[in-house]
Formats: structure tokens, C-alpha cells, sequence
């Protein structure tokens, strides 16, 4: 073959990746929006267990410990972002190395809070909760290490139906958030109502109607959109209402619409994170009912992982994806004890949002993970997150919630739904998922019944999958049976 003298053979022009691509990095520009969406999705979610249960143990400003509650919810953002990079990335044989975003798990709310009742609050309790989080966290990571021969009770029939708990269980979440927080007396306020109706619409155009950049990053375009109609109705309506007490008294609230800028305002540019901020109680009133949390955790990480596979990019989850995400689930969730953080585990939320977005890669989550660090540095920063309206929110989550139902779905019909596949998906759901929906009905059973099958509906559907999984015979169908 004659080549001119001197020519040097060019290399393929690499093409560029794209946010649909696992792998690759995308341009800045790209993927940075891209990582935001997840950030967003997730924030108010990542702080409101620790919250709840900082209450629940008097780590209160009214209780003097305005301070420790600024580190913890610090600190919680920080260990998030970090958890998620490992996640991500994966160090040795820990993560799954798909777009999983880690964050504050709202599953251990219900045992958290009946540790801090036995155990009488205060600081104590919350140290036996993180010392009873650090040993379950290395509990689940054994789990983790020894998940590949559990692997074939895990057929699709069954990841799809954990995969269908989640997106269901959470359909409640979104039309709450839609509405403006149920929680809040202007829940479903004609206002709440148009906030979320506008950010829903303007996600749909952007997402079908448009294509490249204002596609993909439908849902952060949408969500600035819902700030900024906040931000005029804040100048055009007024931002307070009453409403009258269980004691009868005339109060005076701020509207959930409305944007709290002196939140923003009051913020510190700075911050460094403390290291063990609350010491350590090791109490087995606490251990015990955590590590059946942690069994817990671990089969929704299971839905989670598979979730995220079958929703974004079409294929069952591996054995190394599974095993490494439950590792890096318990693994997360004993280094956030450390910092006084409660248990980090895979969201569920943003499942849901790559479901409904296709969107992938591993770089753009990445950065997602690195913009949660800075908000644990820089308080000021999550404090623009942390004003976000429940309403504005709300116009992304029922779509993405309801997404995963979608992915759910999608798993369980990659088998035909023969008579068999429907019993258990039927059974499964009507009866293990309905439980945690409806816990009242276990009452009168022991203690340890009620908080597996109590606490989550997840939980109780996927143990009654996998036992009638291996229960019921599959059918034998002969090729000529087949052809006929």
C-alpha cells in the first residue's frame, strides 16, 4: 500500500460524551447543570431526618444547642457528597459506579425515634443512635461482600417489584410537595398550586418540546423558573396568612410560596466541619432494632441500584454494582456516624430522576457530589437551596416519583407475566406492600414484626416476592406447546 512520504495516519476524531453516556466526561457547561438537578432533588430530603430526630433528642435552639444543630446539618451535607463520589466512582471493590446519589435516609426515622423515646432523649440518646448507626453500617457492608450468591433470589420479578414499592411509596412524597407541604395550614393553597402547576409545565416543554441543553437539564431550568415566579408573586401577593389553632388561637404564618431570603442573608460564607461532634453511646436498646434497619436498607438499595439500571440505561443491575452499592451504603453510613450525621443510603428520589431523564453519567453526578461538599464548606450556599418552596419542588417530584413506578414496571415485564409472575408481583404488592401503607393491622404482633413489616411497605413486598419466588414451581413449557 503506497503512502505519501513524510504523512503521518490521523488518529479517529474522538467524539465528545454526552450526558447520556455512563462514561466520558462532558463539557462543563453540560454537565454541571446536569449534577445540579440531582442536588436539588435531593436537598430538602437529605436534611429533614435529621431534623426530625435532632428534635426528637432536644438538640434544639430553643434547648441551647443552636450550634450543634448548624454542625450537624453541616456536617450532613458534607458526608453526602462524599458518600455519593465514592459511590460513584467507587474505591476497591466499594460502590456501584453508577449515578447513585447518597444522602440522609428518611427509612431509619421511625427506629430512630423509638430509640430516642427508650433511651429518655438528649444527647445521649442521639450518640447511642450514631453508635448503633456505626456498628449497623459495618453489619451492611458484610451484607454487601456476600450478596453474589443471594444474587438468584433476586430475579427481575422481584427487583421490579421492590423497584414498583419505591416509586409507589413515594407517589404520597410528590403530591405533598406539590401542594406546598402537607404539613403547612396553605397546604393546596390555589398559589401552592399554580407554583407546582407552572414548574410541571415548563419541565414538560422544555423536556419534549426542545432539544441539546434546555432538554436535558428540563428539570433545574424548571425548578429557577418556579424561584423566580415566587419571587414575583412575593412583590404581587401577600407573603402571610392565619389561620386558627387546635387551641383557638388566631396565628400568623408566612405563606410555604413565599422565598425566605433573610435565611440566605443570615448565613456565614464559611464554615469547618466538626469531627465527632456528639461522642459515641453504645447501647444495645439502640445496636439491635438498627441492624434490622439496615437488612432493610439494604434490599431498597437493592431497588434503588436496579432501579437506575433498568430506568437509564434499559439492563438488569450486575452482581459488582449491587454488591459494591450496599457496601458503599454501609461503608457511607458509619463514616457520616462519625461526623454525627444519621445514616446515608441511596435516594430514591433520584432514581426517579434518571428514570425520567435517561441521563447517566457518572462525571455530571460527580459534580453534584462535589457542589453538596461546597454547601457543607459554604453555609451560605445551601441556604439558597434550603429556601427552596415545597411547591417548586413538588412540579418536578410527581413526575420523577411517578417515573420510577414506570422503571418498575419495566423490570418486571422483561419475564413473560405468565399466571405465576402475576401471583407473586400481585400478592407481593396487594398484601407486603399494602402492610406498610396500613401498619395499624400488626398491632397486636410482636414488637420485631412490626418493625420490619411497619416500617416500609418496600420491606414486606420484596421478602413476600422472594418467598414466593422460590415457592412457586415455574411453568415448564414445551416447544410444541410454545409454537401452539
Amino acid at each position: 500500500m503506497d503512502r505519501k512520504q513524510g504523512s503521518v495516519p490521523q488518529e479517529p476524531k474522538q467524539e465528545e460524551a454526552t450526558p447520556y453516556d455512563l462514561d466520558g466526561r462532558p463539557r462543563l457547561a453540560i454537565a454541571l447543570p446536569v449534577g445540579l438537578q440531582h442536588v436539588l432533588a435531593m436537598f430538602v430530603g437529605n436534611l429533614t431526618p435529621l431534623i426530625v430526630i435532632m428534635g426528637l433528642c432536644g438538640i434544639t435552639v430553643d434547648g441551647g444547642m443552636g450550634a450543634l444543630r448548624i454542625t450537624l446539618l453541616q456536617n450532613a451535607m458534607l458526608i453526602a457528597g462524599i458518600v455519593t463520589l465514592v459511590q460513584v466512582f467507587t474505591i476497591g471493590p466499594v460502590g456501584a459506579k453508577l449515578p447513585v446519589v447518597m444522602g440522609t435516609s428518611s427509612g431509619f426515622i421511625g427506629v430512630m425515634s423509638s430509640i430516642a423515646n427508650t433511651m429518655g432523649g438528649g444527647v445521649i440518646a442521639y450518640g447511642a443512635i450514631l453508635g448503633a448507626s456505626l456498628i449497623g453500617g459495618l453489619f451492611e457492608t458484610f451484607l454487601g461482600a456476600i450478596l453474589k450468591p443471594l444474587r438468584k433470589f433476586f430475579p427481575p420479578v422481584v427487583t421490579g417489584t421492590v423497584v414498583l414499592s419505591i416509586g409507589l411509596s413515594l407517589l404520597s412524597v410528590g403530591i405533598s410537595y406539590f401542594g406546598g407541604g402537607s404539613s403547612n395550614h396553605d397546604f393546596g393553597s390555589l398559589p401552592n398550586l399554580f407554583v407546582a402547576t407552572c414548574v410541571l409545565v415548563i419541565i414538560l416543554v422544555l423536556k419534549h418540546g426542545t432539544k441539546g441543553f434546555t432538554s436535558y437539564s428540563s428539570i433545574l431550568l424548571g425548578i429557577i423558573a418556579g424561584y423566580i415566579i415566587c419571587a414575583i408573586m412575593g412583590h404581587v401577593l401577600p407573603t402571610t396568612y392565619t389561620y386558627v389553632n387546635d387551641a383557638g388561637e388566631t396565628i400568623t404564618a408566612t405563606c410555604s410560596w413565599a422565598l425566605q431570603w433573610d435565611t440566605v442573608k443570615n448565613a456565614s460564607w464559611f464554615s469547618v466541619p466538626q469531627f465527632m461532634p456528639v461522642p459515641f453511646v453504645f447501647d444495645l436498646r439502640a445496636i439491635l432494632p438498627m441492624l434490622i434497619m439496615f437488612i432493610v436498607t439494604a434490599v431498597e438499595t437493592i431497588g434503588d441500584i436496579s432501579g437506575i439500571a433498568e430506568g437509564g440505561m434499559g439492563r438488569e443491575a450486575t452482581d459488582k454494582e449491587l454488591s459494591g452499592g450496599v457496601m458503599c451504603d454501609g461503608l457511607g453510613s458509619s463514616f457520616a456516624s462519625i461526623f454525627g450525621v444519621l445514616p446515608n443510603t441511596s435516594f430514591s428520589q433520584n432514581v426517579g430522576l434518571v428514570s425520567m431523564t435517561k441521563i447517566v453519567n457518572r462525571y455530571s453526578i460527580g459534580l453534584g457530589g462535589i457542589f453538596l461538599i461546597l454547601c457543607g464548606l459554604f453555609p451560605k450556599l445551601s441556604a439558597i437551596l434550603s429556601i427552596m418552596p415545597q411547591s417548586v419542588l413538588g412540579g418536578a417530584a410527581v413526575m420523577m416519583f411517578a417515573s420510577i413506578v414506570v422503571s418498575g414496571i419495566q423490570l418486571v415485564t422483561r419475564e413473560p407475566l405468565d399466571a405465576r409472575n402475576t401471583s407473586i408481583i400481585a400478592v407481593s404488592l396487594g398484601v407486603g406492600y399494602a402492610l406498610g401503607t396500613n401498619s395499624a393491622i400488626l398491632t397486636h404482633l410482636p414488637y420485631l414484626v412490626q418493625l420490619i413489616f411497619g416500617e416500609s411497605g418496600i420491606v414486606s413486598a420484596c421478602l413476600i416476592a422472594i418467598i414466593l419466588n422460590v415457592a412457586i414451581p415455574k411453568n415448564e413449557i414445551n416447544p410444541k406447546e410454545q409454537k401452539q
